[in-house]
């Protein structure tokens, strides 16, 4: 790797693999502490002679390797994880050969990637399960571990009887039997669905099994299993396999190339099913089952249903430890443990992550197995246009409004929202240039940006003509690999518009487009001018987007309204108007992925953030009033916040209708801003914020309090998702306004706090009290602290929001609890879940982090330490380090010194995600550079290879 080289891997390193794989017997004999494999794979050569077979093998011990028919002979190149299989007779174009291997893989603890150990329940065996994205499966067994190679499999395991589940991917051909007195086998077959091998799943564990069936509408059936810990609730297993069976129907129903063709009947075959699922659970008498399945499929003969599911089980097995929250394996999912159930110690936060996990992966089953991308730089269009659907079930249940907020939120956010590391030096394109390792490809980025263009291609050609091009696509790969520019070809062909400028602007640059938008009344023409102009860079491609728009009138009435494809720099748009009007909606829905610059005046601004139709647009003009205010506050620290904005907060506060539909998304305010002058100076954003919040529960407490009584109070709702989603809501609404007044840190409001933490009925009410808690004065703040510390510490779910919790102090005085929890006996360093809630979420806490000398020693020390431990969680967060130009000065120095020592502690080969990553921010901060060679008197030393 020379100096140019900053990633391992390119492009170019992904062609055709040497021979089709057609299928694999695997014999699996596990225990305690290795795994014996053997491997029968039969491959068919294609045009070209093959006189050496590369085969992927990682830390591997090799025993055996042979092929019936040739004679080979064989070396193992450790350093390049290759098994290199040498013919003494060249394998002839078109023939089919075996493989025959024996190895021996070993379990690790802290590498979630192969074969694991998770967490073991007291008295069983050791839990091992296997994580195979994107290049798991050679450390498995030596195998072409390219998303080309999809094949059958057939997979017998062998293990201790102890364990409850042996489990891999497919059907169950030999059921499980004892093979000697302490040990079974098991046989399963995966025809059905070829699959890339990063799709291959094994474990053996110790599980709580509940199953249950799923019926389509046509009666067919299949079976839902879900693997949990030992004593699980039924109740709460049995709550989780509705919502998947829930999110199961929805996808037959409402997805698929006619699923915006008759509405009615499609909600009501979802009615029924749930009318019919409810009288089996009842035991109600057959007939009446009967009558109600024979209405059912009568309904179904007349719509054209989405994707079917082809296994006779799907399951769902919990992950303690994972450095993904779920990861779809053709027939079984791994999703992490803390969100497979809706646990009473779960937040709300959570309960929509599940709901989300279980549609998300469950849809993996058509777009990413079924069909599948090239290599990992389409990645991406696997998880794209997944979150995509992911999202259509979520704005089913929770509502368009919220749905889209909720993603603007994630867009906007300064603790690690998508914009934001999207900008920085650390940010990579949707199709990256190279990468380091495929967990790298797991970003924002990918879960965020990548939708946000599938959004915005769906948002130019229509709904319905998307859903079309979408199932023309999976029908002509199916069972196949597809490239991106197969993707867009297939949209192209059924839409007739051209996506291929728009898909090369998108999917190879880092950045977005920065909108500057104004408006114009011509009173003698009667003609509204709006002019749209892209800010330029200088190493950016021109960006092409949807821009939708609206006019409103001084009664809130709508008298335009549109819809354009920005594909110019600059775009005039000329409506018809007969009065100037009161406001314009601009970047409807954030129609684009990027930052609209409009500044029409407070006066329009505030009437749009009371009168706007779109919520959406609602809240982006009360964002940009915030904004303003914030930056105001930051220039002027004696300045008195202006009433006119706390006024509108309260008028808010008192929009029932809004409230009920937005929940408490709508009064987030950021403590960030898109002006690039102040957008990094995160103690400011901080303090500048906060005066705002106190200003608004000083000046309007009786309100808040009142509003946090008001929705105290659960109204009735039905005991299933939809009243779920409702009281989720009325629990935001409240919190948001107990936000407000924990601002004002007084001994009432700490008795509101306090009484919250001890009574809450619900564990987002409790960590809502304790993460203001962990910020306030009362006397008792240390007693609560240790109080939830007592309560969490053996429970895997309380346990991550507590850290969480304590990883948010507003204050480097605290650095302390963050040591504390890192030094108890309760933390683990190899748990991904607790790098993630205590070390990931204190790197986000950027004012804390990187802007107080304590706060950079911890994170200094979180980052050597956490390197050889768990690359990904490290590389997450370097992000934070992305945008060290814009910071102050005197934060420039210190920080580039973090990087450095990483970097001269890091070994290249051993990790390179970190090393890599922590130089490419390095060299892309130019001025902060320039600043620690100034205070240095250094120059920068040399990067190794």
């Amino acid at each position: 790797m020379t100096e140019e080289r900053l990633f391992t891997y390119y492009p170019s390193d992904f062609g055709t693999i040497p021979a089709r794989v057609c299928h694999m017997d695997l014999i699996f004999d596990i225990y305690d502490t290795h795994t014996v494999v053997h491997s029968e794979m039969l491959l068919r050569a294609y045009d070209t002679p093959i006189e050496t077979l590369f085969l992927n093998a990682k830390n591997l011990e090799i025993q055996n390797v042979s092929c019936p028919v040739h004679e080979t002979t064989y070396t193992y190149d450790t350093k390049n994880s290759l098994l290199n299989i040498h013919f003494a007779e060249p394998i002839l174009p078109n023939e089919e050969f075996e493989i025959h291997t024996d190895t021996i893989c070993r379990p690790t603890s802290n590498v979630l990637e192969g074969l694991y150990y998770d967490v073991t329940p007291d008295g069983a065996p050791p839990q091992q399960i296997t994580q195979c994205q994107q290049w798991g499966f050679q450390r498995l067994v030596p195998c072409i571990d390219d998303m080309t190679a999809k094949c059958t499999y057939t997979t017998t395991i062998i293990a201790d009887n102890r364990y409850t589940n042996l489990i891999t991917n497919g059907d169950i051909i030999t059921p499980r039997h004892p093979v000697t007195d302490d040990r079974d086998s098991i046989t399963y077959d995966n025809s059905v669905t070829p699959m890339a091998p990063y799709l291959f799943f094994l474990g053996v564990g110790t599980y709580a099994t509940f199953t249950r069936p799923f019926e389509y509408p046509d009666s067919t059936t299949f079976t839902l299993e879900l693997l949990g810990p030992p004593g699980t609730d039924p109740a709460l297993a049995e709550k989780s396999l509705d919502i998947l069976a829930d999110s199961i129907l929805w996808i037959y129903l409402f997805t698929g190339s006619e699923c915006y063709t008759s509405p009615e009947t499609r909600k009501e075959i979802y009615r029924l099913s749930g009318e019919r699922n409810r009288l089996i659970q009842a035991g109600s008498p057959e007939e009446e089952v009967r009558v109600i399945r024979s209405l059912i499929s009568e309904l179904n003969e007349t719509i054209s249903p989405g994707y079917r599911y082809t296994g006779t089980v799907y399951r769902e097995i919990g992950m303690q430890n994972s450095d993904f929250g779920g990861m779809e394996n053709v027939g079984n999912t791994t999703i992490t443990t803390n969100r497979l159930l809706p646990f009473p110690d779960a937040t709300d936060a959570a309960f929509e992550y599940l709901m989300r996990v279980k549609v998300h992966e469950f849809y993996h089953n058509l777009n990413g197995s079924e069909v599948t991308g090239k290599s990992p730089f389409e990645i991406w269009l696997n998880e794209a246009v997944t979150v995509h659907i992911e999202n259509a079930y979520h704005i089913f249940h929770f509502g368009e409004d919220y749905t889209r907020l909720e993603t603007v939120l994630t867009l906007l956010t300064p603790s690690g929202g998508t914009l934001f590391y999207d900008s920085g030096a650390g940010s990579m394109p949707i199709e990256p240039e190279g990468f380091n390792d495929p967990n790298e490809l797991i970003t924002g980025v990918t879960y965020v940006k990548a939708p946000e263009f599938v959004r915005m291609i769906e948002t130019l050609t229509g709904r319905e003509a998307f859903a079309k091009a979408l199932d023309c696509y999976h029908k002509r790969y199916q069972h196949a690999n597809a490239s991106r520019d197969d993707w867009i070809h297939a949209i192209e062909e059924t839409t007739g518009q051209n996506f291929t400028r728009f898909s090369e602007q998108w999917l190879t640059q880092t950045g977005f487009p920065v909108v500057t938008a104004t408006d114009r009344y011509d009173a003698e023409r009667q003609e509204l001018a709006l002019t749209f102009s892209q800010k330029q860079r200088p190493d950016k491609k021109e960006w092409e987007m949807p821009i939708t728009y609206a006019v409103f009138n001084h009664s809130g009435e709508k008298t335009a309204s549109g819809c354009f494809r920005m594909d110019t720099p600059d775009y005039t748009l000329v409506i018809p108007q007969t009065r100037s009007p009161a406001f314009i909606s601009l970047n409807r829905g954030a129609s684009f992925y990027g930052r609209l610059e409009y500044d029409p005046g407070m006066k329009a601004l505030s009437l749009q953030a009371k009168m706007d139709d779109d919520i959406t647009s609602r809240f982006l003009a009360f964002t940009r009033l915030c904004e303003t205010e914030i930056i105001r506050l930051m220039q002027e620290p004696e300045a008195a916040v202006k009433s006119t904005l706390t006024d509108l907060i309260a008028d808010i506060f008192s929009d029932e209708a809004l409230l009920l539909e937005a929940g408490g998304l709508f009064l987030t305010i950021f403590d960030s801003v898109g002006d690039e002058h102040y957008a990094h100076h995160y103690t400011d954003l901080y303090h500048a914020r906060r005066r705002l919040i106190q200003a608004t529960a000083e000046r309007h407490f009786s309100l808040i309090s009142h509003v946090y009584a008001t929705y105290a109070t659960d109204v009735p709702s039905p005991e299933d998702i939809a009243g779920d989603v409702a009281r989720l809501k009325r629990r935001q609404v409240k919190n948001t306004a107990l936000s407000f007044l924990a601002a004002l840190d007084t001994p009432d409001v700490h008795d509101i706090l306090i009484r919250q933490y001890r009574n809450g009925a619900t564990a987002t009410d409790r960590v809502s009290a304790f993460a203001h808690i962990v910020n306030c004065s009362s006397p008792e703040r240390i007693s609560v602290i240790h109080d939830f510390y007592e309560k969490s510490r053996n429970n895997p779910v309380a346990w991550e929001t507590y850290l969480s919790s304590l990883a948010g102090i507003a204050s480097a005085a605290d650095i302390g609890l963050i040591r504390e929890a890192a030094a108890s006996d309760a933390f683990s360093l190899e748990m991904a879940n607790d790098q993630r809630a205590l070390f990931g979420r204190f790197a986000q806490n950027k004012k804390i982090s990187l802007e107080t000398p304590e706060g950079r020693a911890l994170t200094e020390e979180i980052l050597l330490t956490l390197a050889p431990v768990n690359e990904y969680s490290t590389v997450n967060m370097l992000s934070v380090f992305g945008n060290l130009d814009r910071m102050k000065e005197e934060h420039q120095a210190p920080l580039i010194n973090i990087l450095l020592r990483l970097l001269d502690a890091t070994d290249p080969q051993k990790t390179p995600s970190v090393y890599n990553t922590a130089r490419r921010i390095r060299a892309a901060s130019p001025a902060a550079t320039a600043v620690w060679k100034t205070k240095s008197g250094k120059p920068i030393p040399k990067t190794r290879t």
